[in-house]
């Protein structure tokens, strides 16, 4: 019998963006995505823990999508999606991904359940690091 998802099945977001070698270099060099491949100079692919992304300069339709058009976010103040990655330490990784070049929306905010702190992508993608505070 057909399973899906299936122990095979990976899970890839597609983030859109203005110029791919910069966001190369921003994915790998300030998120520390571990660089998987690359091709035609129009898309290059990261592991970042178990998760994949798909880094892709925008584009018209084409056969298998003929309507759509992919083109970076127009506003970063608007947002439809966002990324949160958990961590055990949320100033610890504020401090790291600060020395490494990133740009946080503000310091990290103690909600009392929950410590986290917004940044985005060269082309603002927003992402987020979150800590879970211990409850007991």
């Amino acid at each position: 019998m057909l399973e899906f998802p299936g122990p095979d099945t990976a899970l890839t977001t597609i983030l859109v963006v203005e110029d791919v070698e910069r966001s190369k270099v921003w994915y790998r060099d300030v998120l520390g995505a571990a660089l998987y491949g690359e091709y035609g100079g129009t898309s290059v692919v990261f592991q970042f823990g178990a998760a994949w992304l798909l880094v892709v300069s925008g584009g018209g339709p084409t056969a298998d999508k003929p309507t759509t058009t992919f083109a970076p976010p127009r506003d970063p103040d608007t947002v439809d999606h966002s990324f949160t990655i958990r961590v055990s330490d949320c100033t610890a990784i504020y401090e790291l991904l600060l020395s490494r070049g990133a740009t946080f929306l503000t310091p990290p905010v103690d909600h009392g359940f929950e410590v986290r702190a917004f940044f985005r992508d060269p082309d603002g993608h927003l992402f987020e690091i979150s800590e879970l505070v211990d409850q007991s």
